[in-house]
């Protein structure tokens, strides 16, 4: 039975009618650009991760080139980032003409590591950016407590975690910003790209409005450079359909989550390490991601499930501090980051979105069995 990594349809398409009839109503305002249904999508996107104010993004990606912009990084600065992340993490503060510099992971949550951070601060350095990757927070309170202790901003890279807690507040609501995506292949996902930002902070949330709007307030007087990052209101007025169904979708994951980790716990140990989620997390499982060890294998098993029509997918293949882009940055930007270079060469991710059936979960499962019987 062919399962693949992610069906889209499957979520959307039972929706069509109610799509369909909030598209008809778009268009039968003419408003296309800002005005009720962003406004009412913002506030209900605050409204679930317990944010103070949220402005919508044209992407992800254009989030955090905001969140970095409202802080007024830029040339001679630098920032610390995690190397084994979505390049947009890195490329974003790269456009600023900031530079990044690529700390380590923890090999169990995949998220920042503060000692490889520390080792690489220098005067330059001002932000940190935590990404709470495949839908796991990292650990916010030493991640605060080492931002505070050295006068860093933090910028949540959330785009993977939108409802995620950790000890129980939203993720994207601890560091001066929270950036979200709502790709297709997103929890939330939309119909193209989208994205938001969250602040607790009414001036910075003024500052992301001009700075969304070609940094103009009032009409077409401009105090600063900004750029066109605003998301349309037909894709935040489709999105509040789903949005209103959010927590069933994250109970799929999990329940998804609970089965393989059920399913696989006997092969988990010598070649093959599951994910886990600590106590304190309200993980969301925007994927979820094996590590298979032993030179080669990962790669082996790859072509094992893709021959039996099972998707799968390598997310990254190559950490970020090795991308040719970044080859000319300084030394201490590139220094090694052995934990991001093995998962590298182990990680895969395999299907977990909600509406997957129970005989599809069981197929992943057996078949990455039979791979290690």
């Amino acid at each position: 039975m062919p399962v693949p990594l992610l069906d889209v349809n499957a979520q959307n398409l039972p929706l069509e009618s109610e799509l369909t009839d909030v598209f008809t109503r778009v268009l039968r305002t003419g408003r296309f650009i800002l005005g009720e249904e962003v406004e009412a999508f913002e506030a209900e996107c605050a409204a679930l991760v317990g944010a103070n104010h949220a402005v919508s993004m044209s992407s992800g990606t254009d989030a955090l080139l905001a969140a970095f912009m409202a802080l007024g990084i830029g040339h001679g600065d630098e920032v610390l980032c995690p190397s084994f992340t979505f390049f947009a993490t890195a490329g974003c503060i790269s456009r600023t003409g900031a530079t990044p510099v690529f700390c380590d992971v923890d090999p169990v949550s995949f998220n920042i590591d503060l000692a490889s951070a520390a080792e690489r601060l220098t005067p330059r350095t001002k932000a940190i950016v935590p990404v709470h990757l495949f839908g796991q927070s990292a650990d916010l309170d030493e991640i605060l407590a080492f931002a505070g202790a050295h006068g860093l901003a933090v910028v949540e890279d959330a785009a993977q975690a939108i409802g995620a807690t950790y000890r129980g507040r939203g993720c994207g609501t601890f560091g001066d910003f929270g950036c979200y995506s709502f790709f297709p292949s997103k929890n939330l996902g939309g119909f193209g790209d989208g994205g938001l930002v969250t602040t607790q902070d009414a001036g910075h949330a003024e500052t992301l409005r001009r700075i969304r709007n070609h940094g103009m307030h009032p009409r077409y007087y401009h105090a600063f450079v900004g750029a066109n990052f605003r998301m349309d209101a037909l894709q935040c007025a489709l999105l509040r359909v789903k949005l209103r169904r959010y927590s069933d979708y994250t109970e799929g994951r999990r329940r998804n989550a609970a089965y393989y980790e059920t399913a696989l716990k006997p092969l988990d140990g010598e070649h093959l390490l599951l994910p886990s989620s600590a106590p304190h997390n309200g993980h969301i499982w925007n994927q979820y991601t094996l590590r298979v060890t032993g030179s080669g294998r990962r790669d082996t098993l790859k072509e094992h499930l893709t021959e039996r029509g099972i998707g799968c997918e390598i997310y990254y293949p190559l950490p970020l501090h090795h991308q040719e882009c970044f080859r000319g940055l300084p030394e201490h930007a590139l220094r090694p980051c052995p934990v991001s270079e093995l998962l590298s060469s182990e990680v895969l991710s395999i299907p977990i979105y909600p509406e997957l059936t129970g005989a599809q979960t069981e197929e992943v499962a057996s078949t990455i069995t039979s791979f290690f019987a």
